[in-house]
């Protein structure tokens, strides 16, 4: 990215948009925050996406009302599409501010179909009504939430109970001659509650929808009421029990940049080992689970031997097998002594000799390699159009990953490749982890190699009160954001957590579609989707009628068998 790019943009959108652009400021070198008016937001974003080649990365409405009277939207997008690949890229944050006694905007979503779950949620949480929205159902929000109770508005008041309403209908898209049901979201081996539904002819998918968030826990909220900024780490990194490190790392970067400090150089080495180990940890747990789910339990059980040596790396850097408890504002609160340092190089050699020999078989297994090829293919255009992150992205074609996109930690520093294939199936994805495994061990090794001496913290500075920040990190499943305002007395009066499957899951149906039942595991599967598992699906055949209920231990043994 280049100081030429940037004025590029920034003229790009005066000219078109002069009379509706209120401000265009540049608050961090690689941001540019564009205020507009209200009306013109839909063809402001339009704009960005289609012809200045951006991804919509998140989407935050922000409760001001009781600062200036208004809602505030933004609408953050990556530059990417027409910039070099492998250069950085620049983000540009469009925002509107719309009247808290009418807070009604013009939905993008009919133009940008991948801001389809970011405006159903604001309606659900914060009342904001996008008009024109082609798909108004409830997504976080449960059937029987009565109206005009908003979660997450700042004078919604805790100490009520919402009372009983009749639930409200959930309209799932229909199809002349199917019968809707609802399947889920409760079963009793189910560690998390979702609904699928699968629309069959015979055993062809004809379509399929999910619906989400019966376990929805409140965590933005909670940093918003109850912790400082540098209490909100603690909670960041367990709101995944996997990518742990890559939320506090992605919030810690956010209020850093608010704050316009920068982390020490040997604090920023630390997080980049830290980041790959969970990286690569995460994608050999993929790896095995979805040899399994294709009958091949030798590579299931032999990933996963390989996936303890660098859980017990993790443990010799951190003292716990979990890397909890490091990242801070400003820095890291745990060093890596000489000691450690080389008793973690000598398991790196290790694991990376034992997971070639490994790696050898299992891509020299047919069997597992013909299970996934030509199955959940994502065409690159769809990709495109929602916006999808990580290994599901880049096995598509899309060139996307933020380690380059927009380089944080020690990653402008390291040498290492970005796995991308075109065929956009299972196999694409799953050769895209594989591969990646071996890019983390090297950045490991770089980083401990080259790891600079001096301190691992700075201290903090007070920051301007209401300046929005963006922290953005390449999680094992993509690309991760968390949207940040400090408020007054160190409180964080905005915090939104944009997870990569919440970018991904939307991609599944176009996956489903034309493959058969016995498919629909390993395309679930493909996306690494931050839940437990679904312990149940309803089947409705569209020729017949027929309504079958399919426990999971069916579904998984089709899986196996392919048919």
């Amino acid at each position: 990215m280049t100081e030429e790019r940037i004025s590029y943009y920034i003229k790009q959108l005066d000219s078109n948009f002069k009379s509706d652009i209120i401000s265009i400021e540049r608050t961090y070198p690689d941001k540019v925050f564009v205020g507009i008016r209200k009306d013109a937001l839909l063809k402001t974003c339009s704009y960005i996406f289609w012809e200045l080649g951006g991804f919509l990365s998140t989407m935050s409405v922000s409760d001001m009302r009781k600062i200036n009277g208004s809602f505030r939207l933004d609408y953050v997008f990556s530059i990417e599409e027409k910039e070099q690949s492998s250069s950085p890229k620049p983000w540009i944050i469009v925002y509107t501010m719309i009247p808290g006694n009418n807070p009604r905007f013009q939905s993008v979503t009919p133009e940008l179909p991948a801001a389809n779950w970011y405006e159903r949620e604001a309606k659900d949480l914060f009342g904001v009504i996008p008009e024109g929205h082609p798909d108004p159902r409830k997504l976080i929000l449960p059937d029987d939430w009565p109206d005009g109770i908003y979660p997450l508005r700042k004078d919604m008041d805790y100490t009520i109970r919402p009372g009983e309403v009749k639930p409200a209908e959930y309209k799932w898209p229909k199809e002349e001659g199917i019968t809707t049901y609802i399947a889920g979201p409760i079963h009793i081996m189910a560690d998390e509650p979702g609904q699928f539904r699968i629309y069959l002819d015979g055993e062809i998918v004809v379509d399929l929808d999910y619906r989400f968030s019966y376990a929805h826990r409140g965590v933005e909220k909670l940093g918003e009421a109850r912790l400082t900024y540098n209490q909100v780490p603690f909670l960041a990194e367990r709101i995944c029990g996997i990518c742990g490190f890559v939320h506090s790392t992605s919030y810690v970067q956010a209020i850093e940049e608010a704050m316009k400090i920068d982390a020490p150089e040997r604090a920023k080495y630390i997080r980049t080992i830290m980041l790959e180990i969970e990286r690569a940890t995460s994608h050999l747990l993929w790896l095995g689970l979805a040899s399994h789910l294709a009958a091949f339990d030798w590579g299931f059980m032999q990933l996963w031997k390989v996936r303890e040596r660098l859980m017990n790396l993790a443990e010799v850097l951190t003292g716990a097998r979990k890397t909890y408890g490091i990242n801070v504002v400003g820095g890291v609160r745990r060093d890596i002594i000489e000691e450690r340092r080389k008793k973690s190089l000598e398991i790196l050699k290790k694991t990376e000799v034992e997971l070639k020999d490994i790696g050898e078989t299992v891509l020299k297994t047919s069997t597992l390699l013909k299970r996934m090829e030509g199955i959940g293919v994502l065409p690159k255009d769809v990709a495109r159009t929602l916006n999808v992150v990580g290994p599901v992205a880049r096995g598509s074609g899309l060139y996307r990953d933020v380690r380059k996109d927009h380089p944080y930690a020690a990653y402008r520093e390291l040498s290492f490749k970005i796995p991308l294939y075109t065929e956009g199936d299972i196999l694409a994805r799953f050769l895209v982890r594989y591969e990646e495994t071996f890019e983390s061990l090297s950045i490991i090794e770089q980083a401990l190699d080259r790891l600079p001496n001096g301190p691992i913290f700075e201290e903090v500075k007070e920051v301007e009160a209401y300046r929005p920040a963006i922290g953005a990190v390449e999680a094992p499943r993509g690309e991760v954001v968390h949207f940040a305002i400090i408020g007054e007395d160190s409180k964080i009066y905005r915090w939104r957590v944009r997870a990569p499957t919440y970018s991904n899951w939307p991609s599944v149906p176009y996956m489903s579609r034309g493959y058969t039942l016995a498919d629909v595991p390993l395309i679930v599967a493909s996306i690494d989707p931050c839940y437990s598992c679904t312990e149940r699906v309803e089947v409705v055949d569209v020729r017949t009628k027929r309504v079958e209920v399919v426990e999971y231990e069916e579904i998984i043994k089709r899986s196996k068998k392919g048919v």
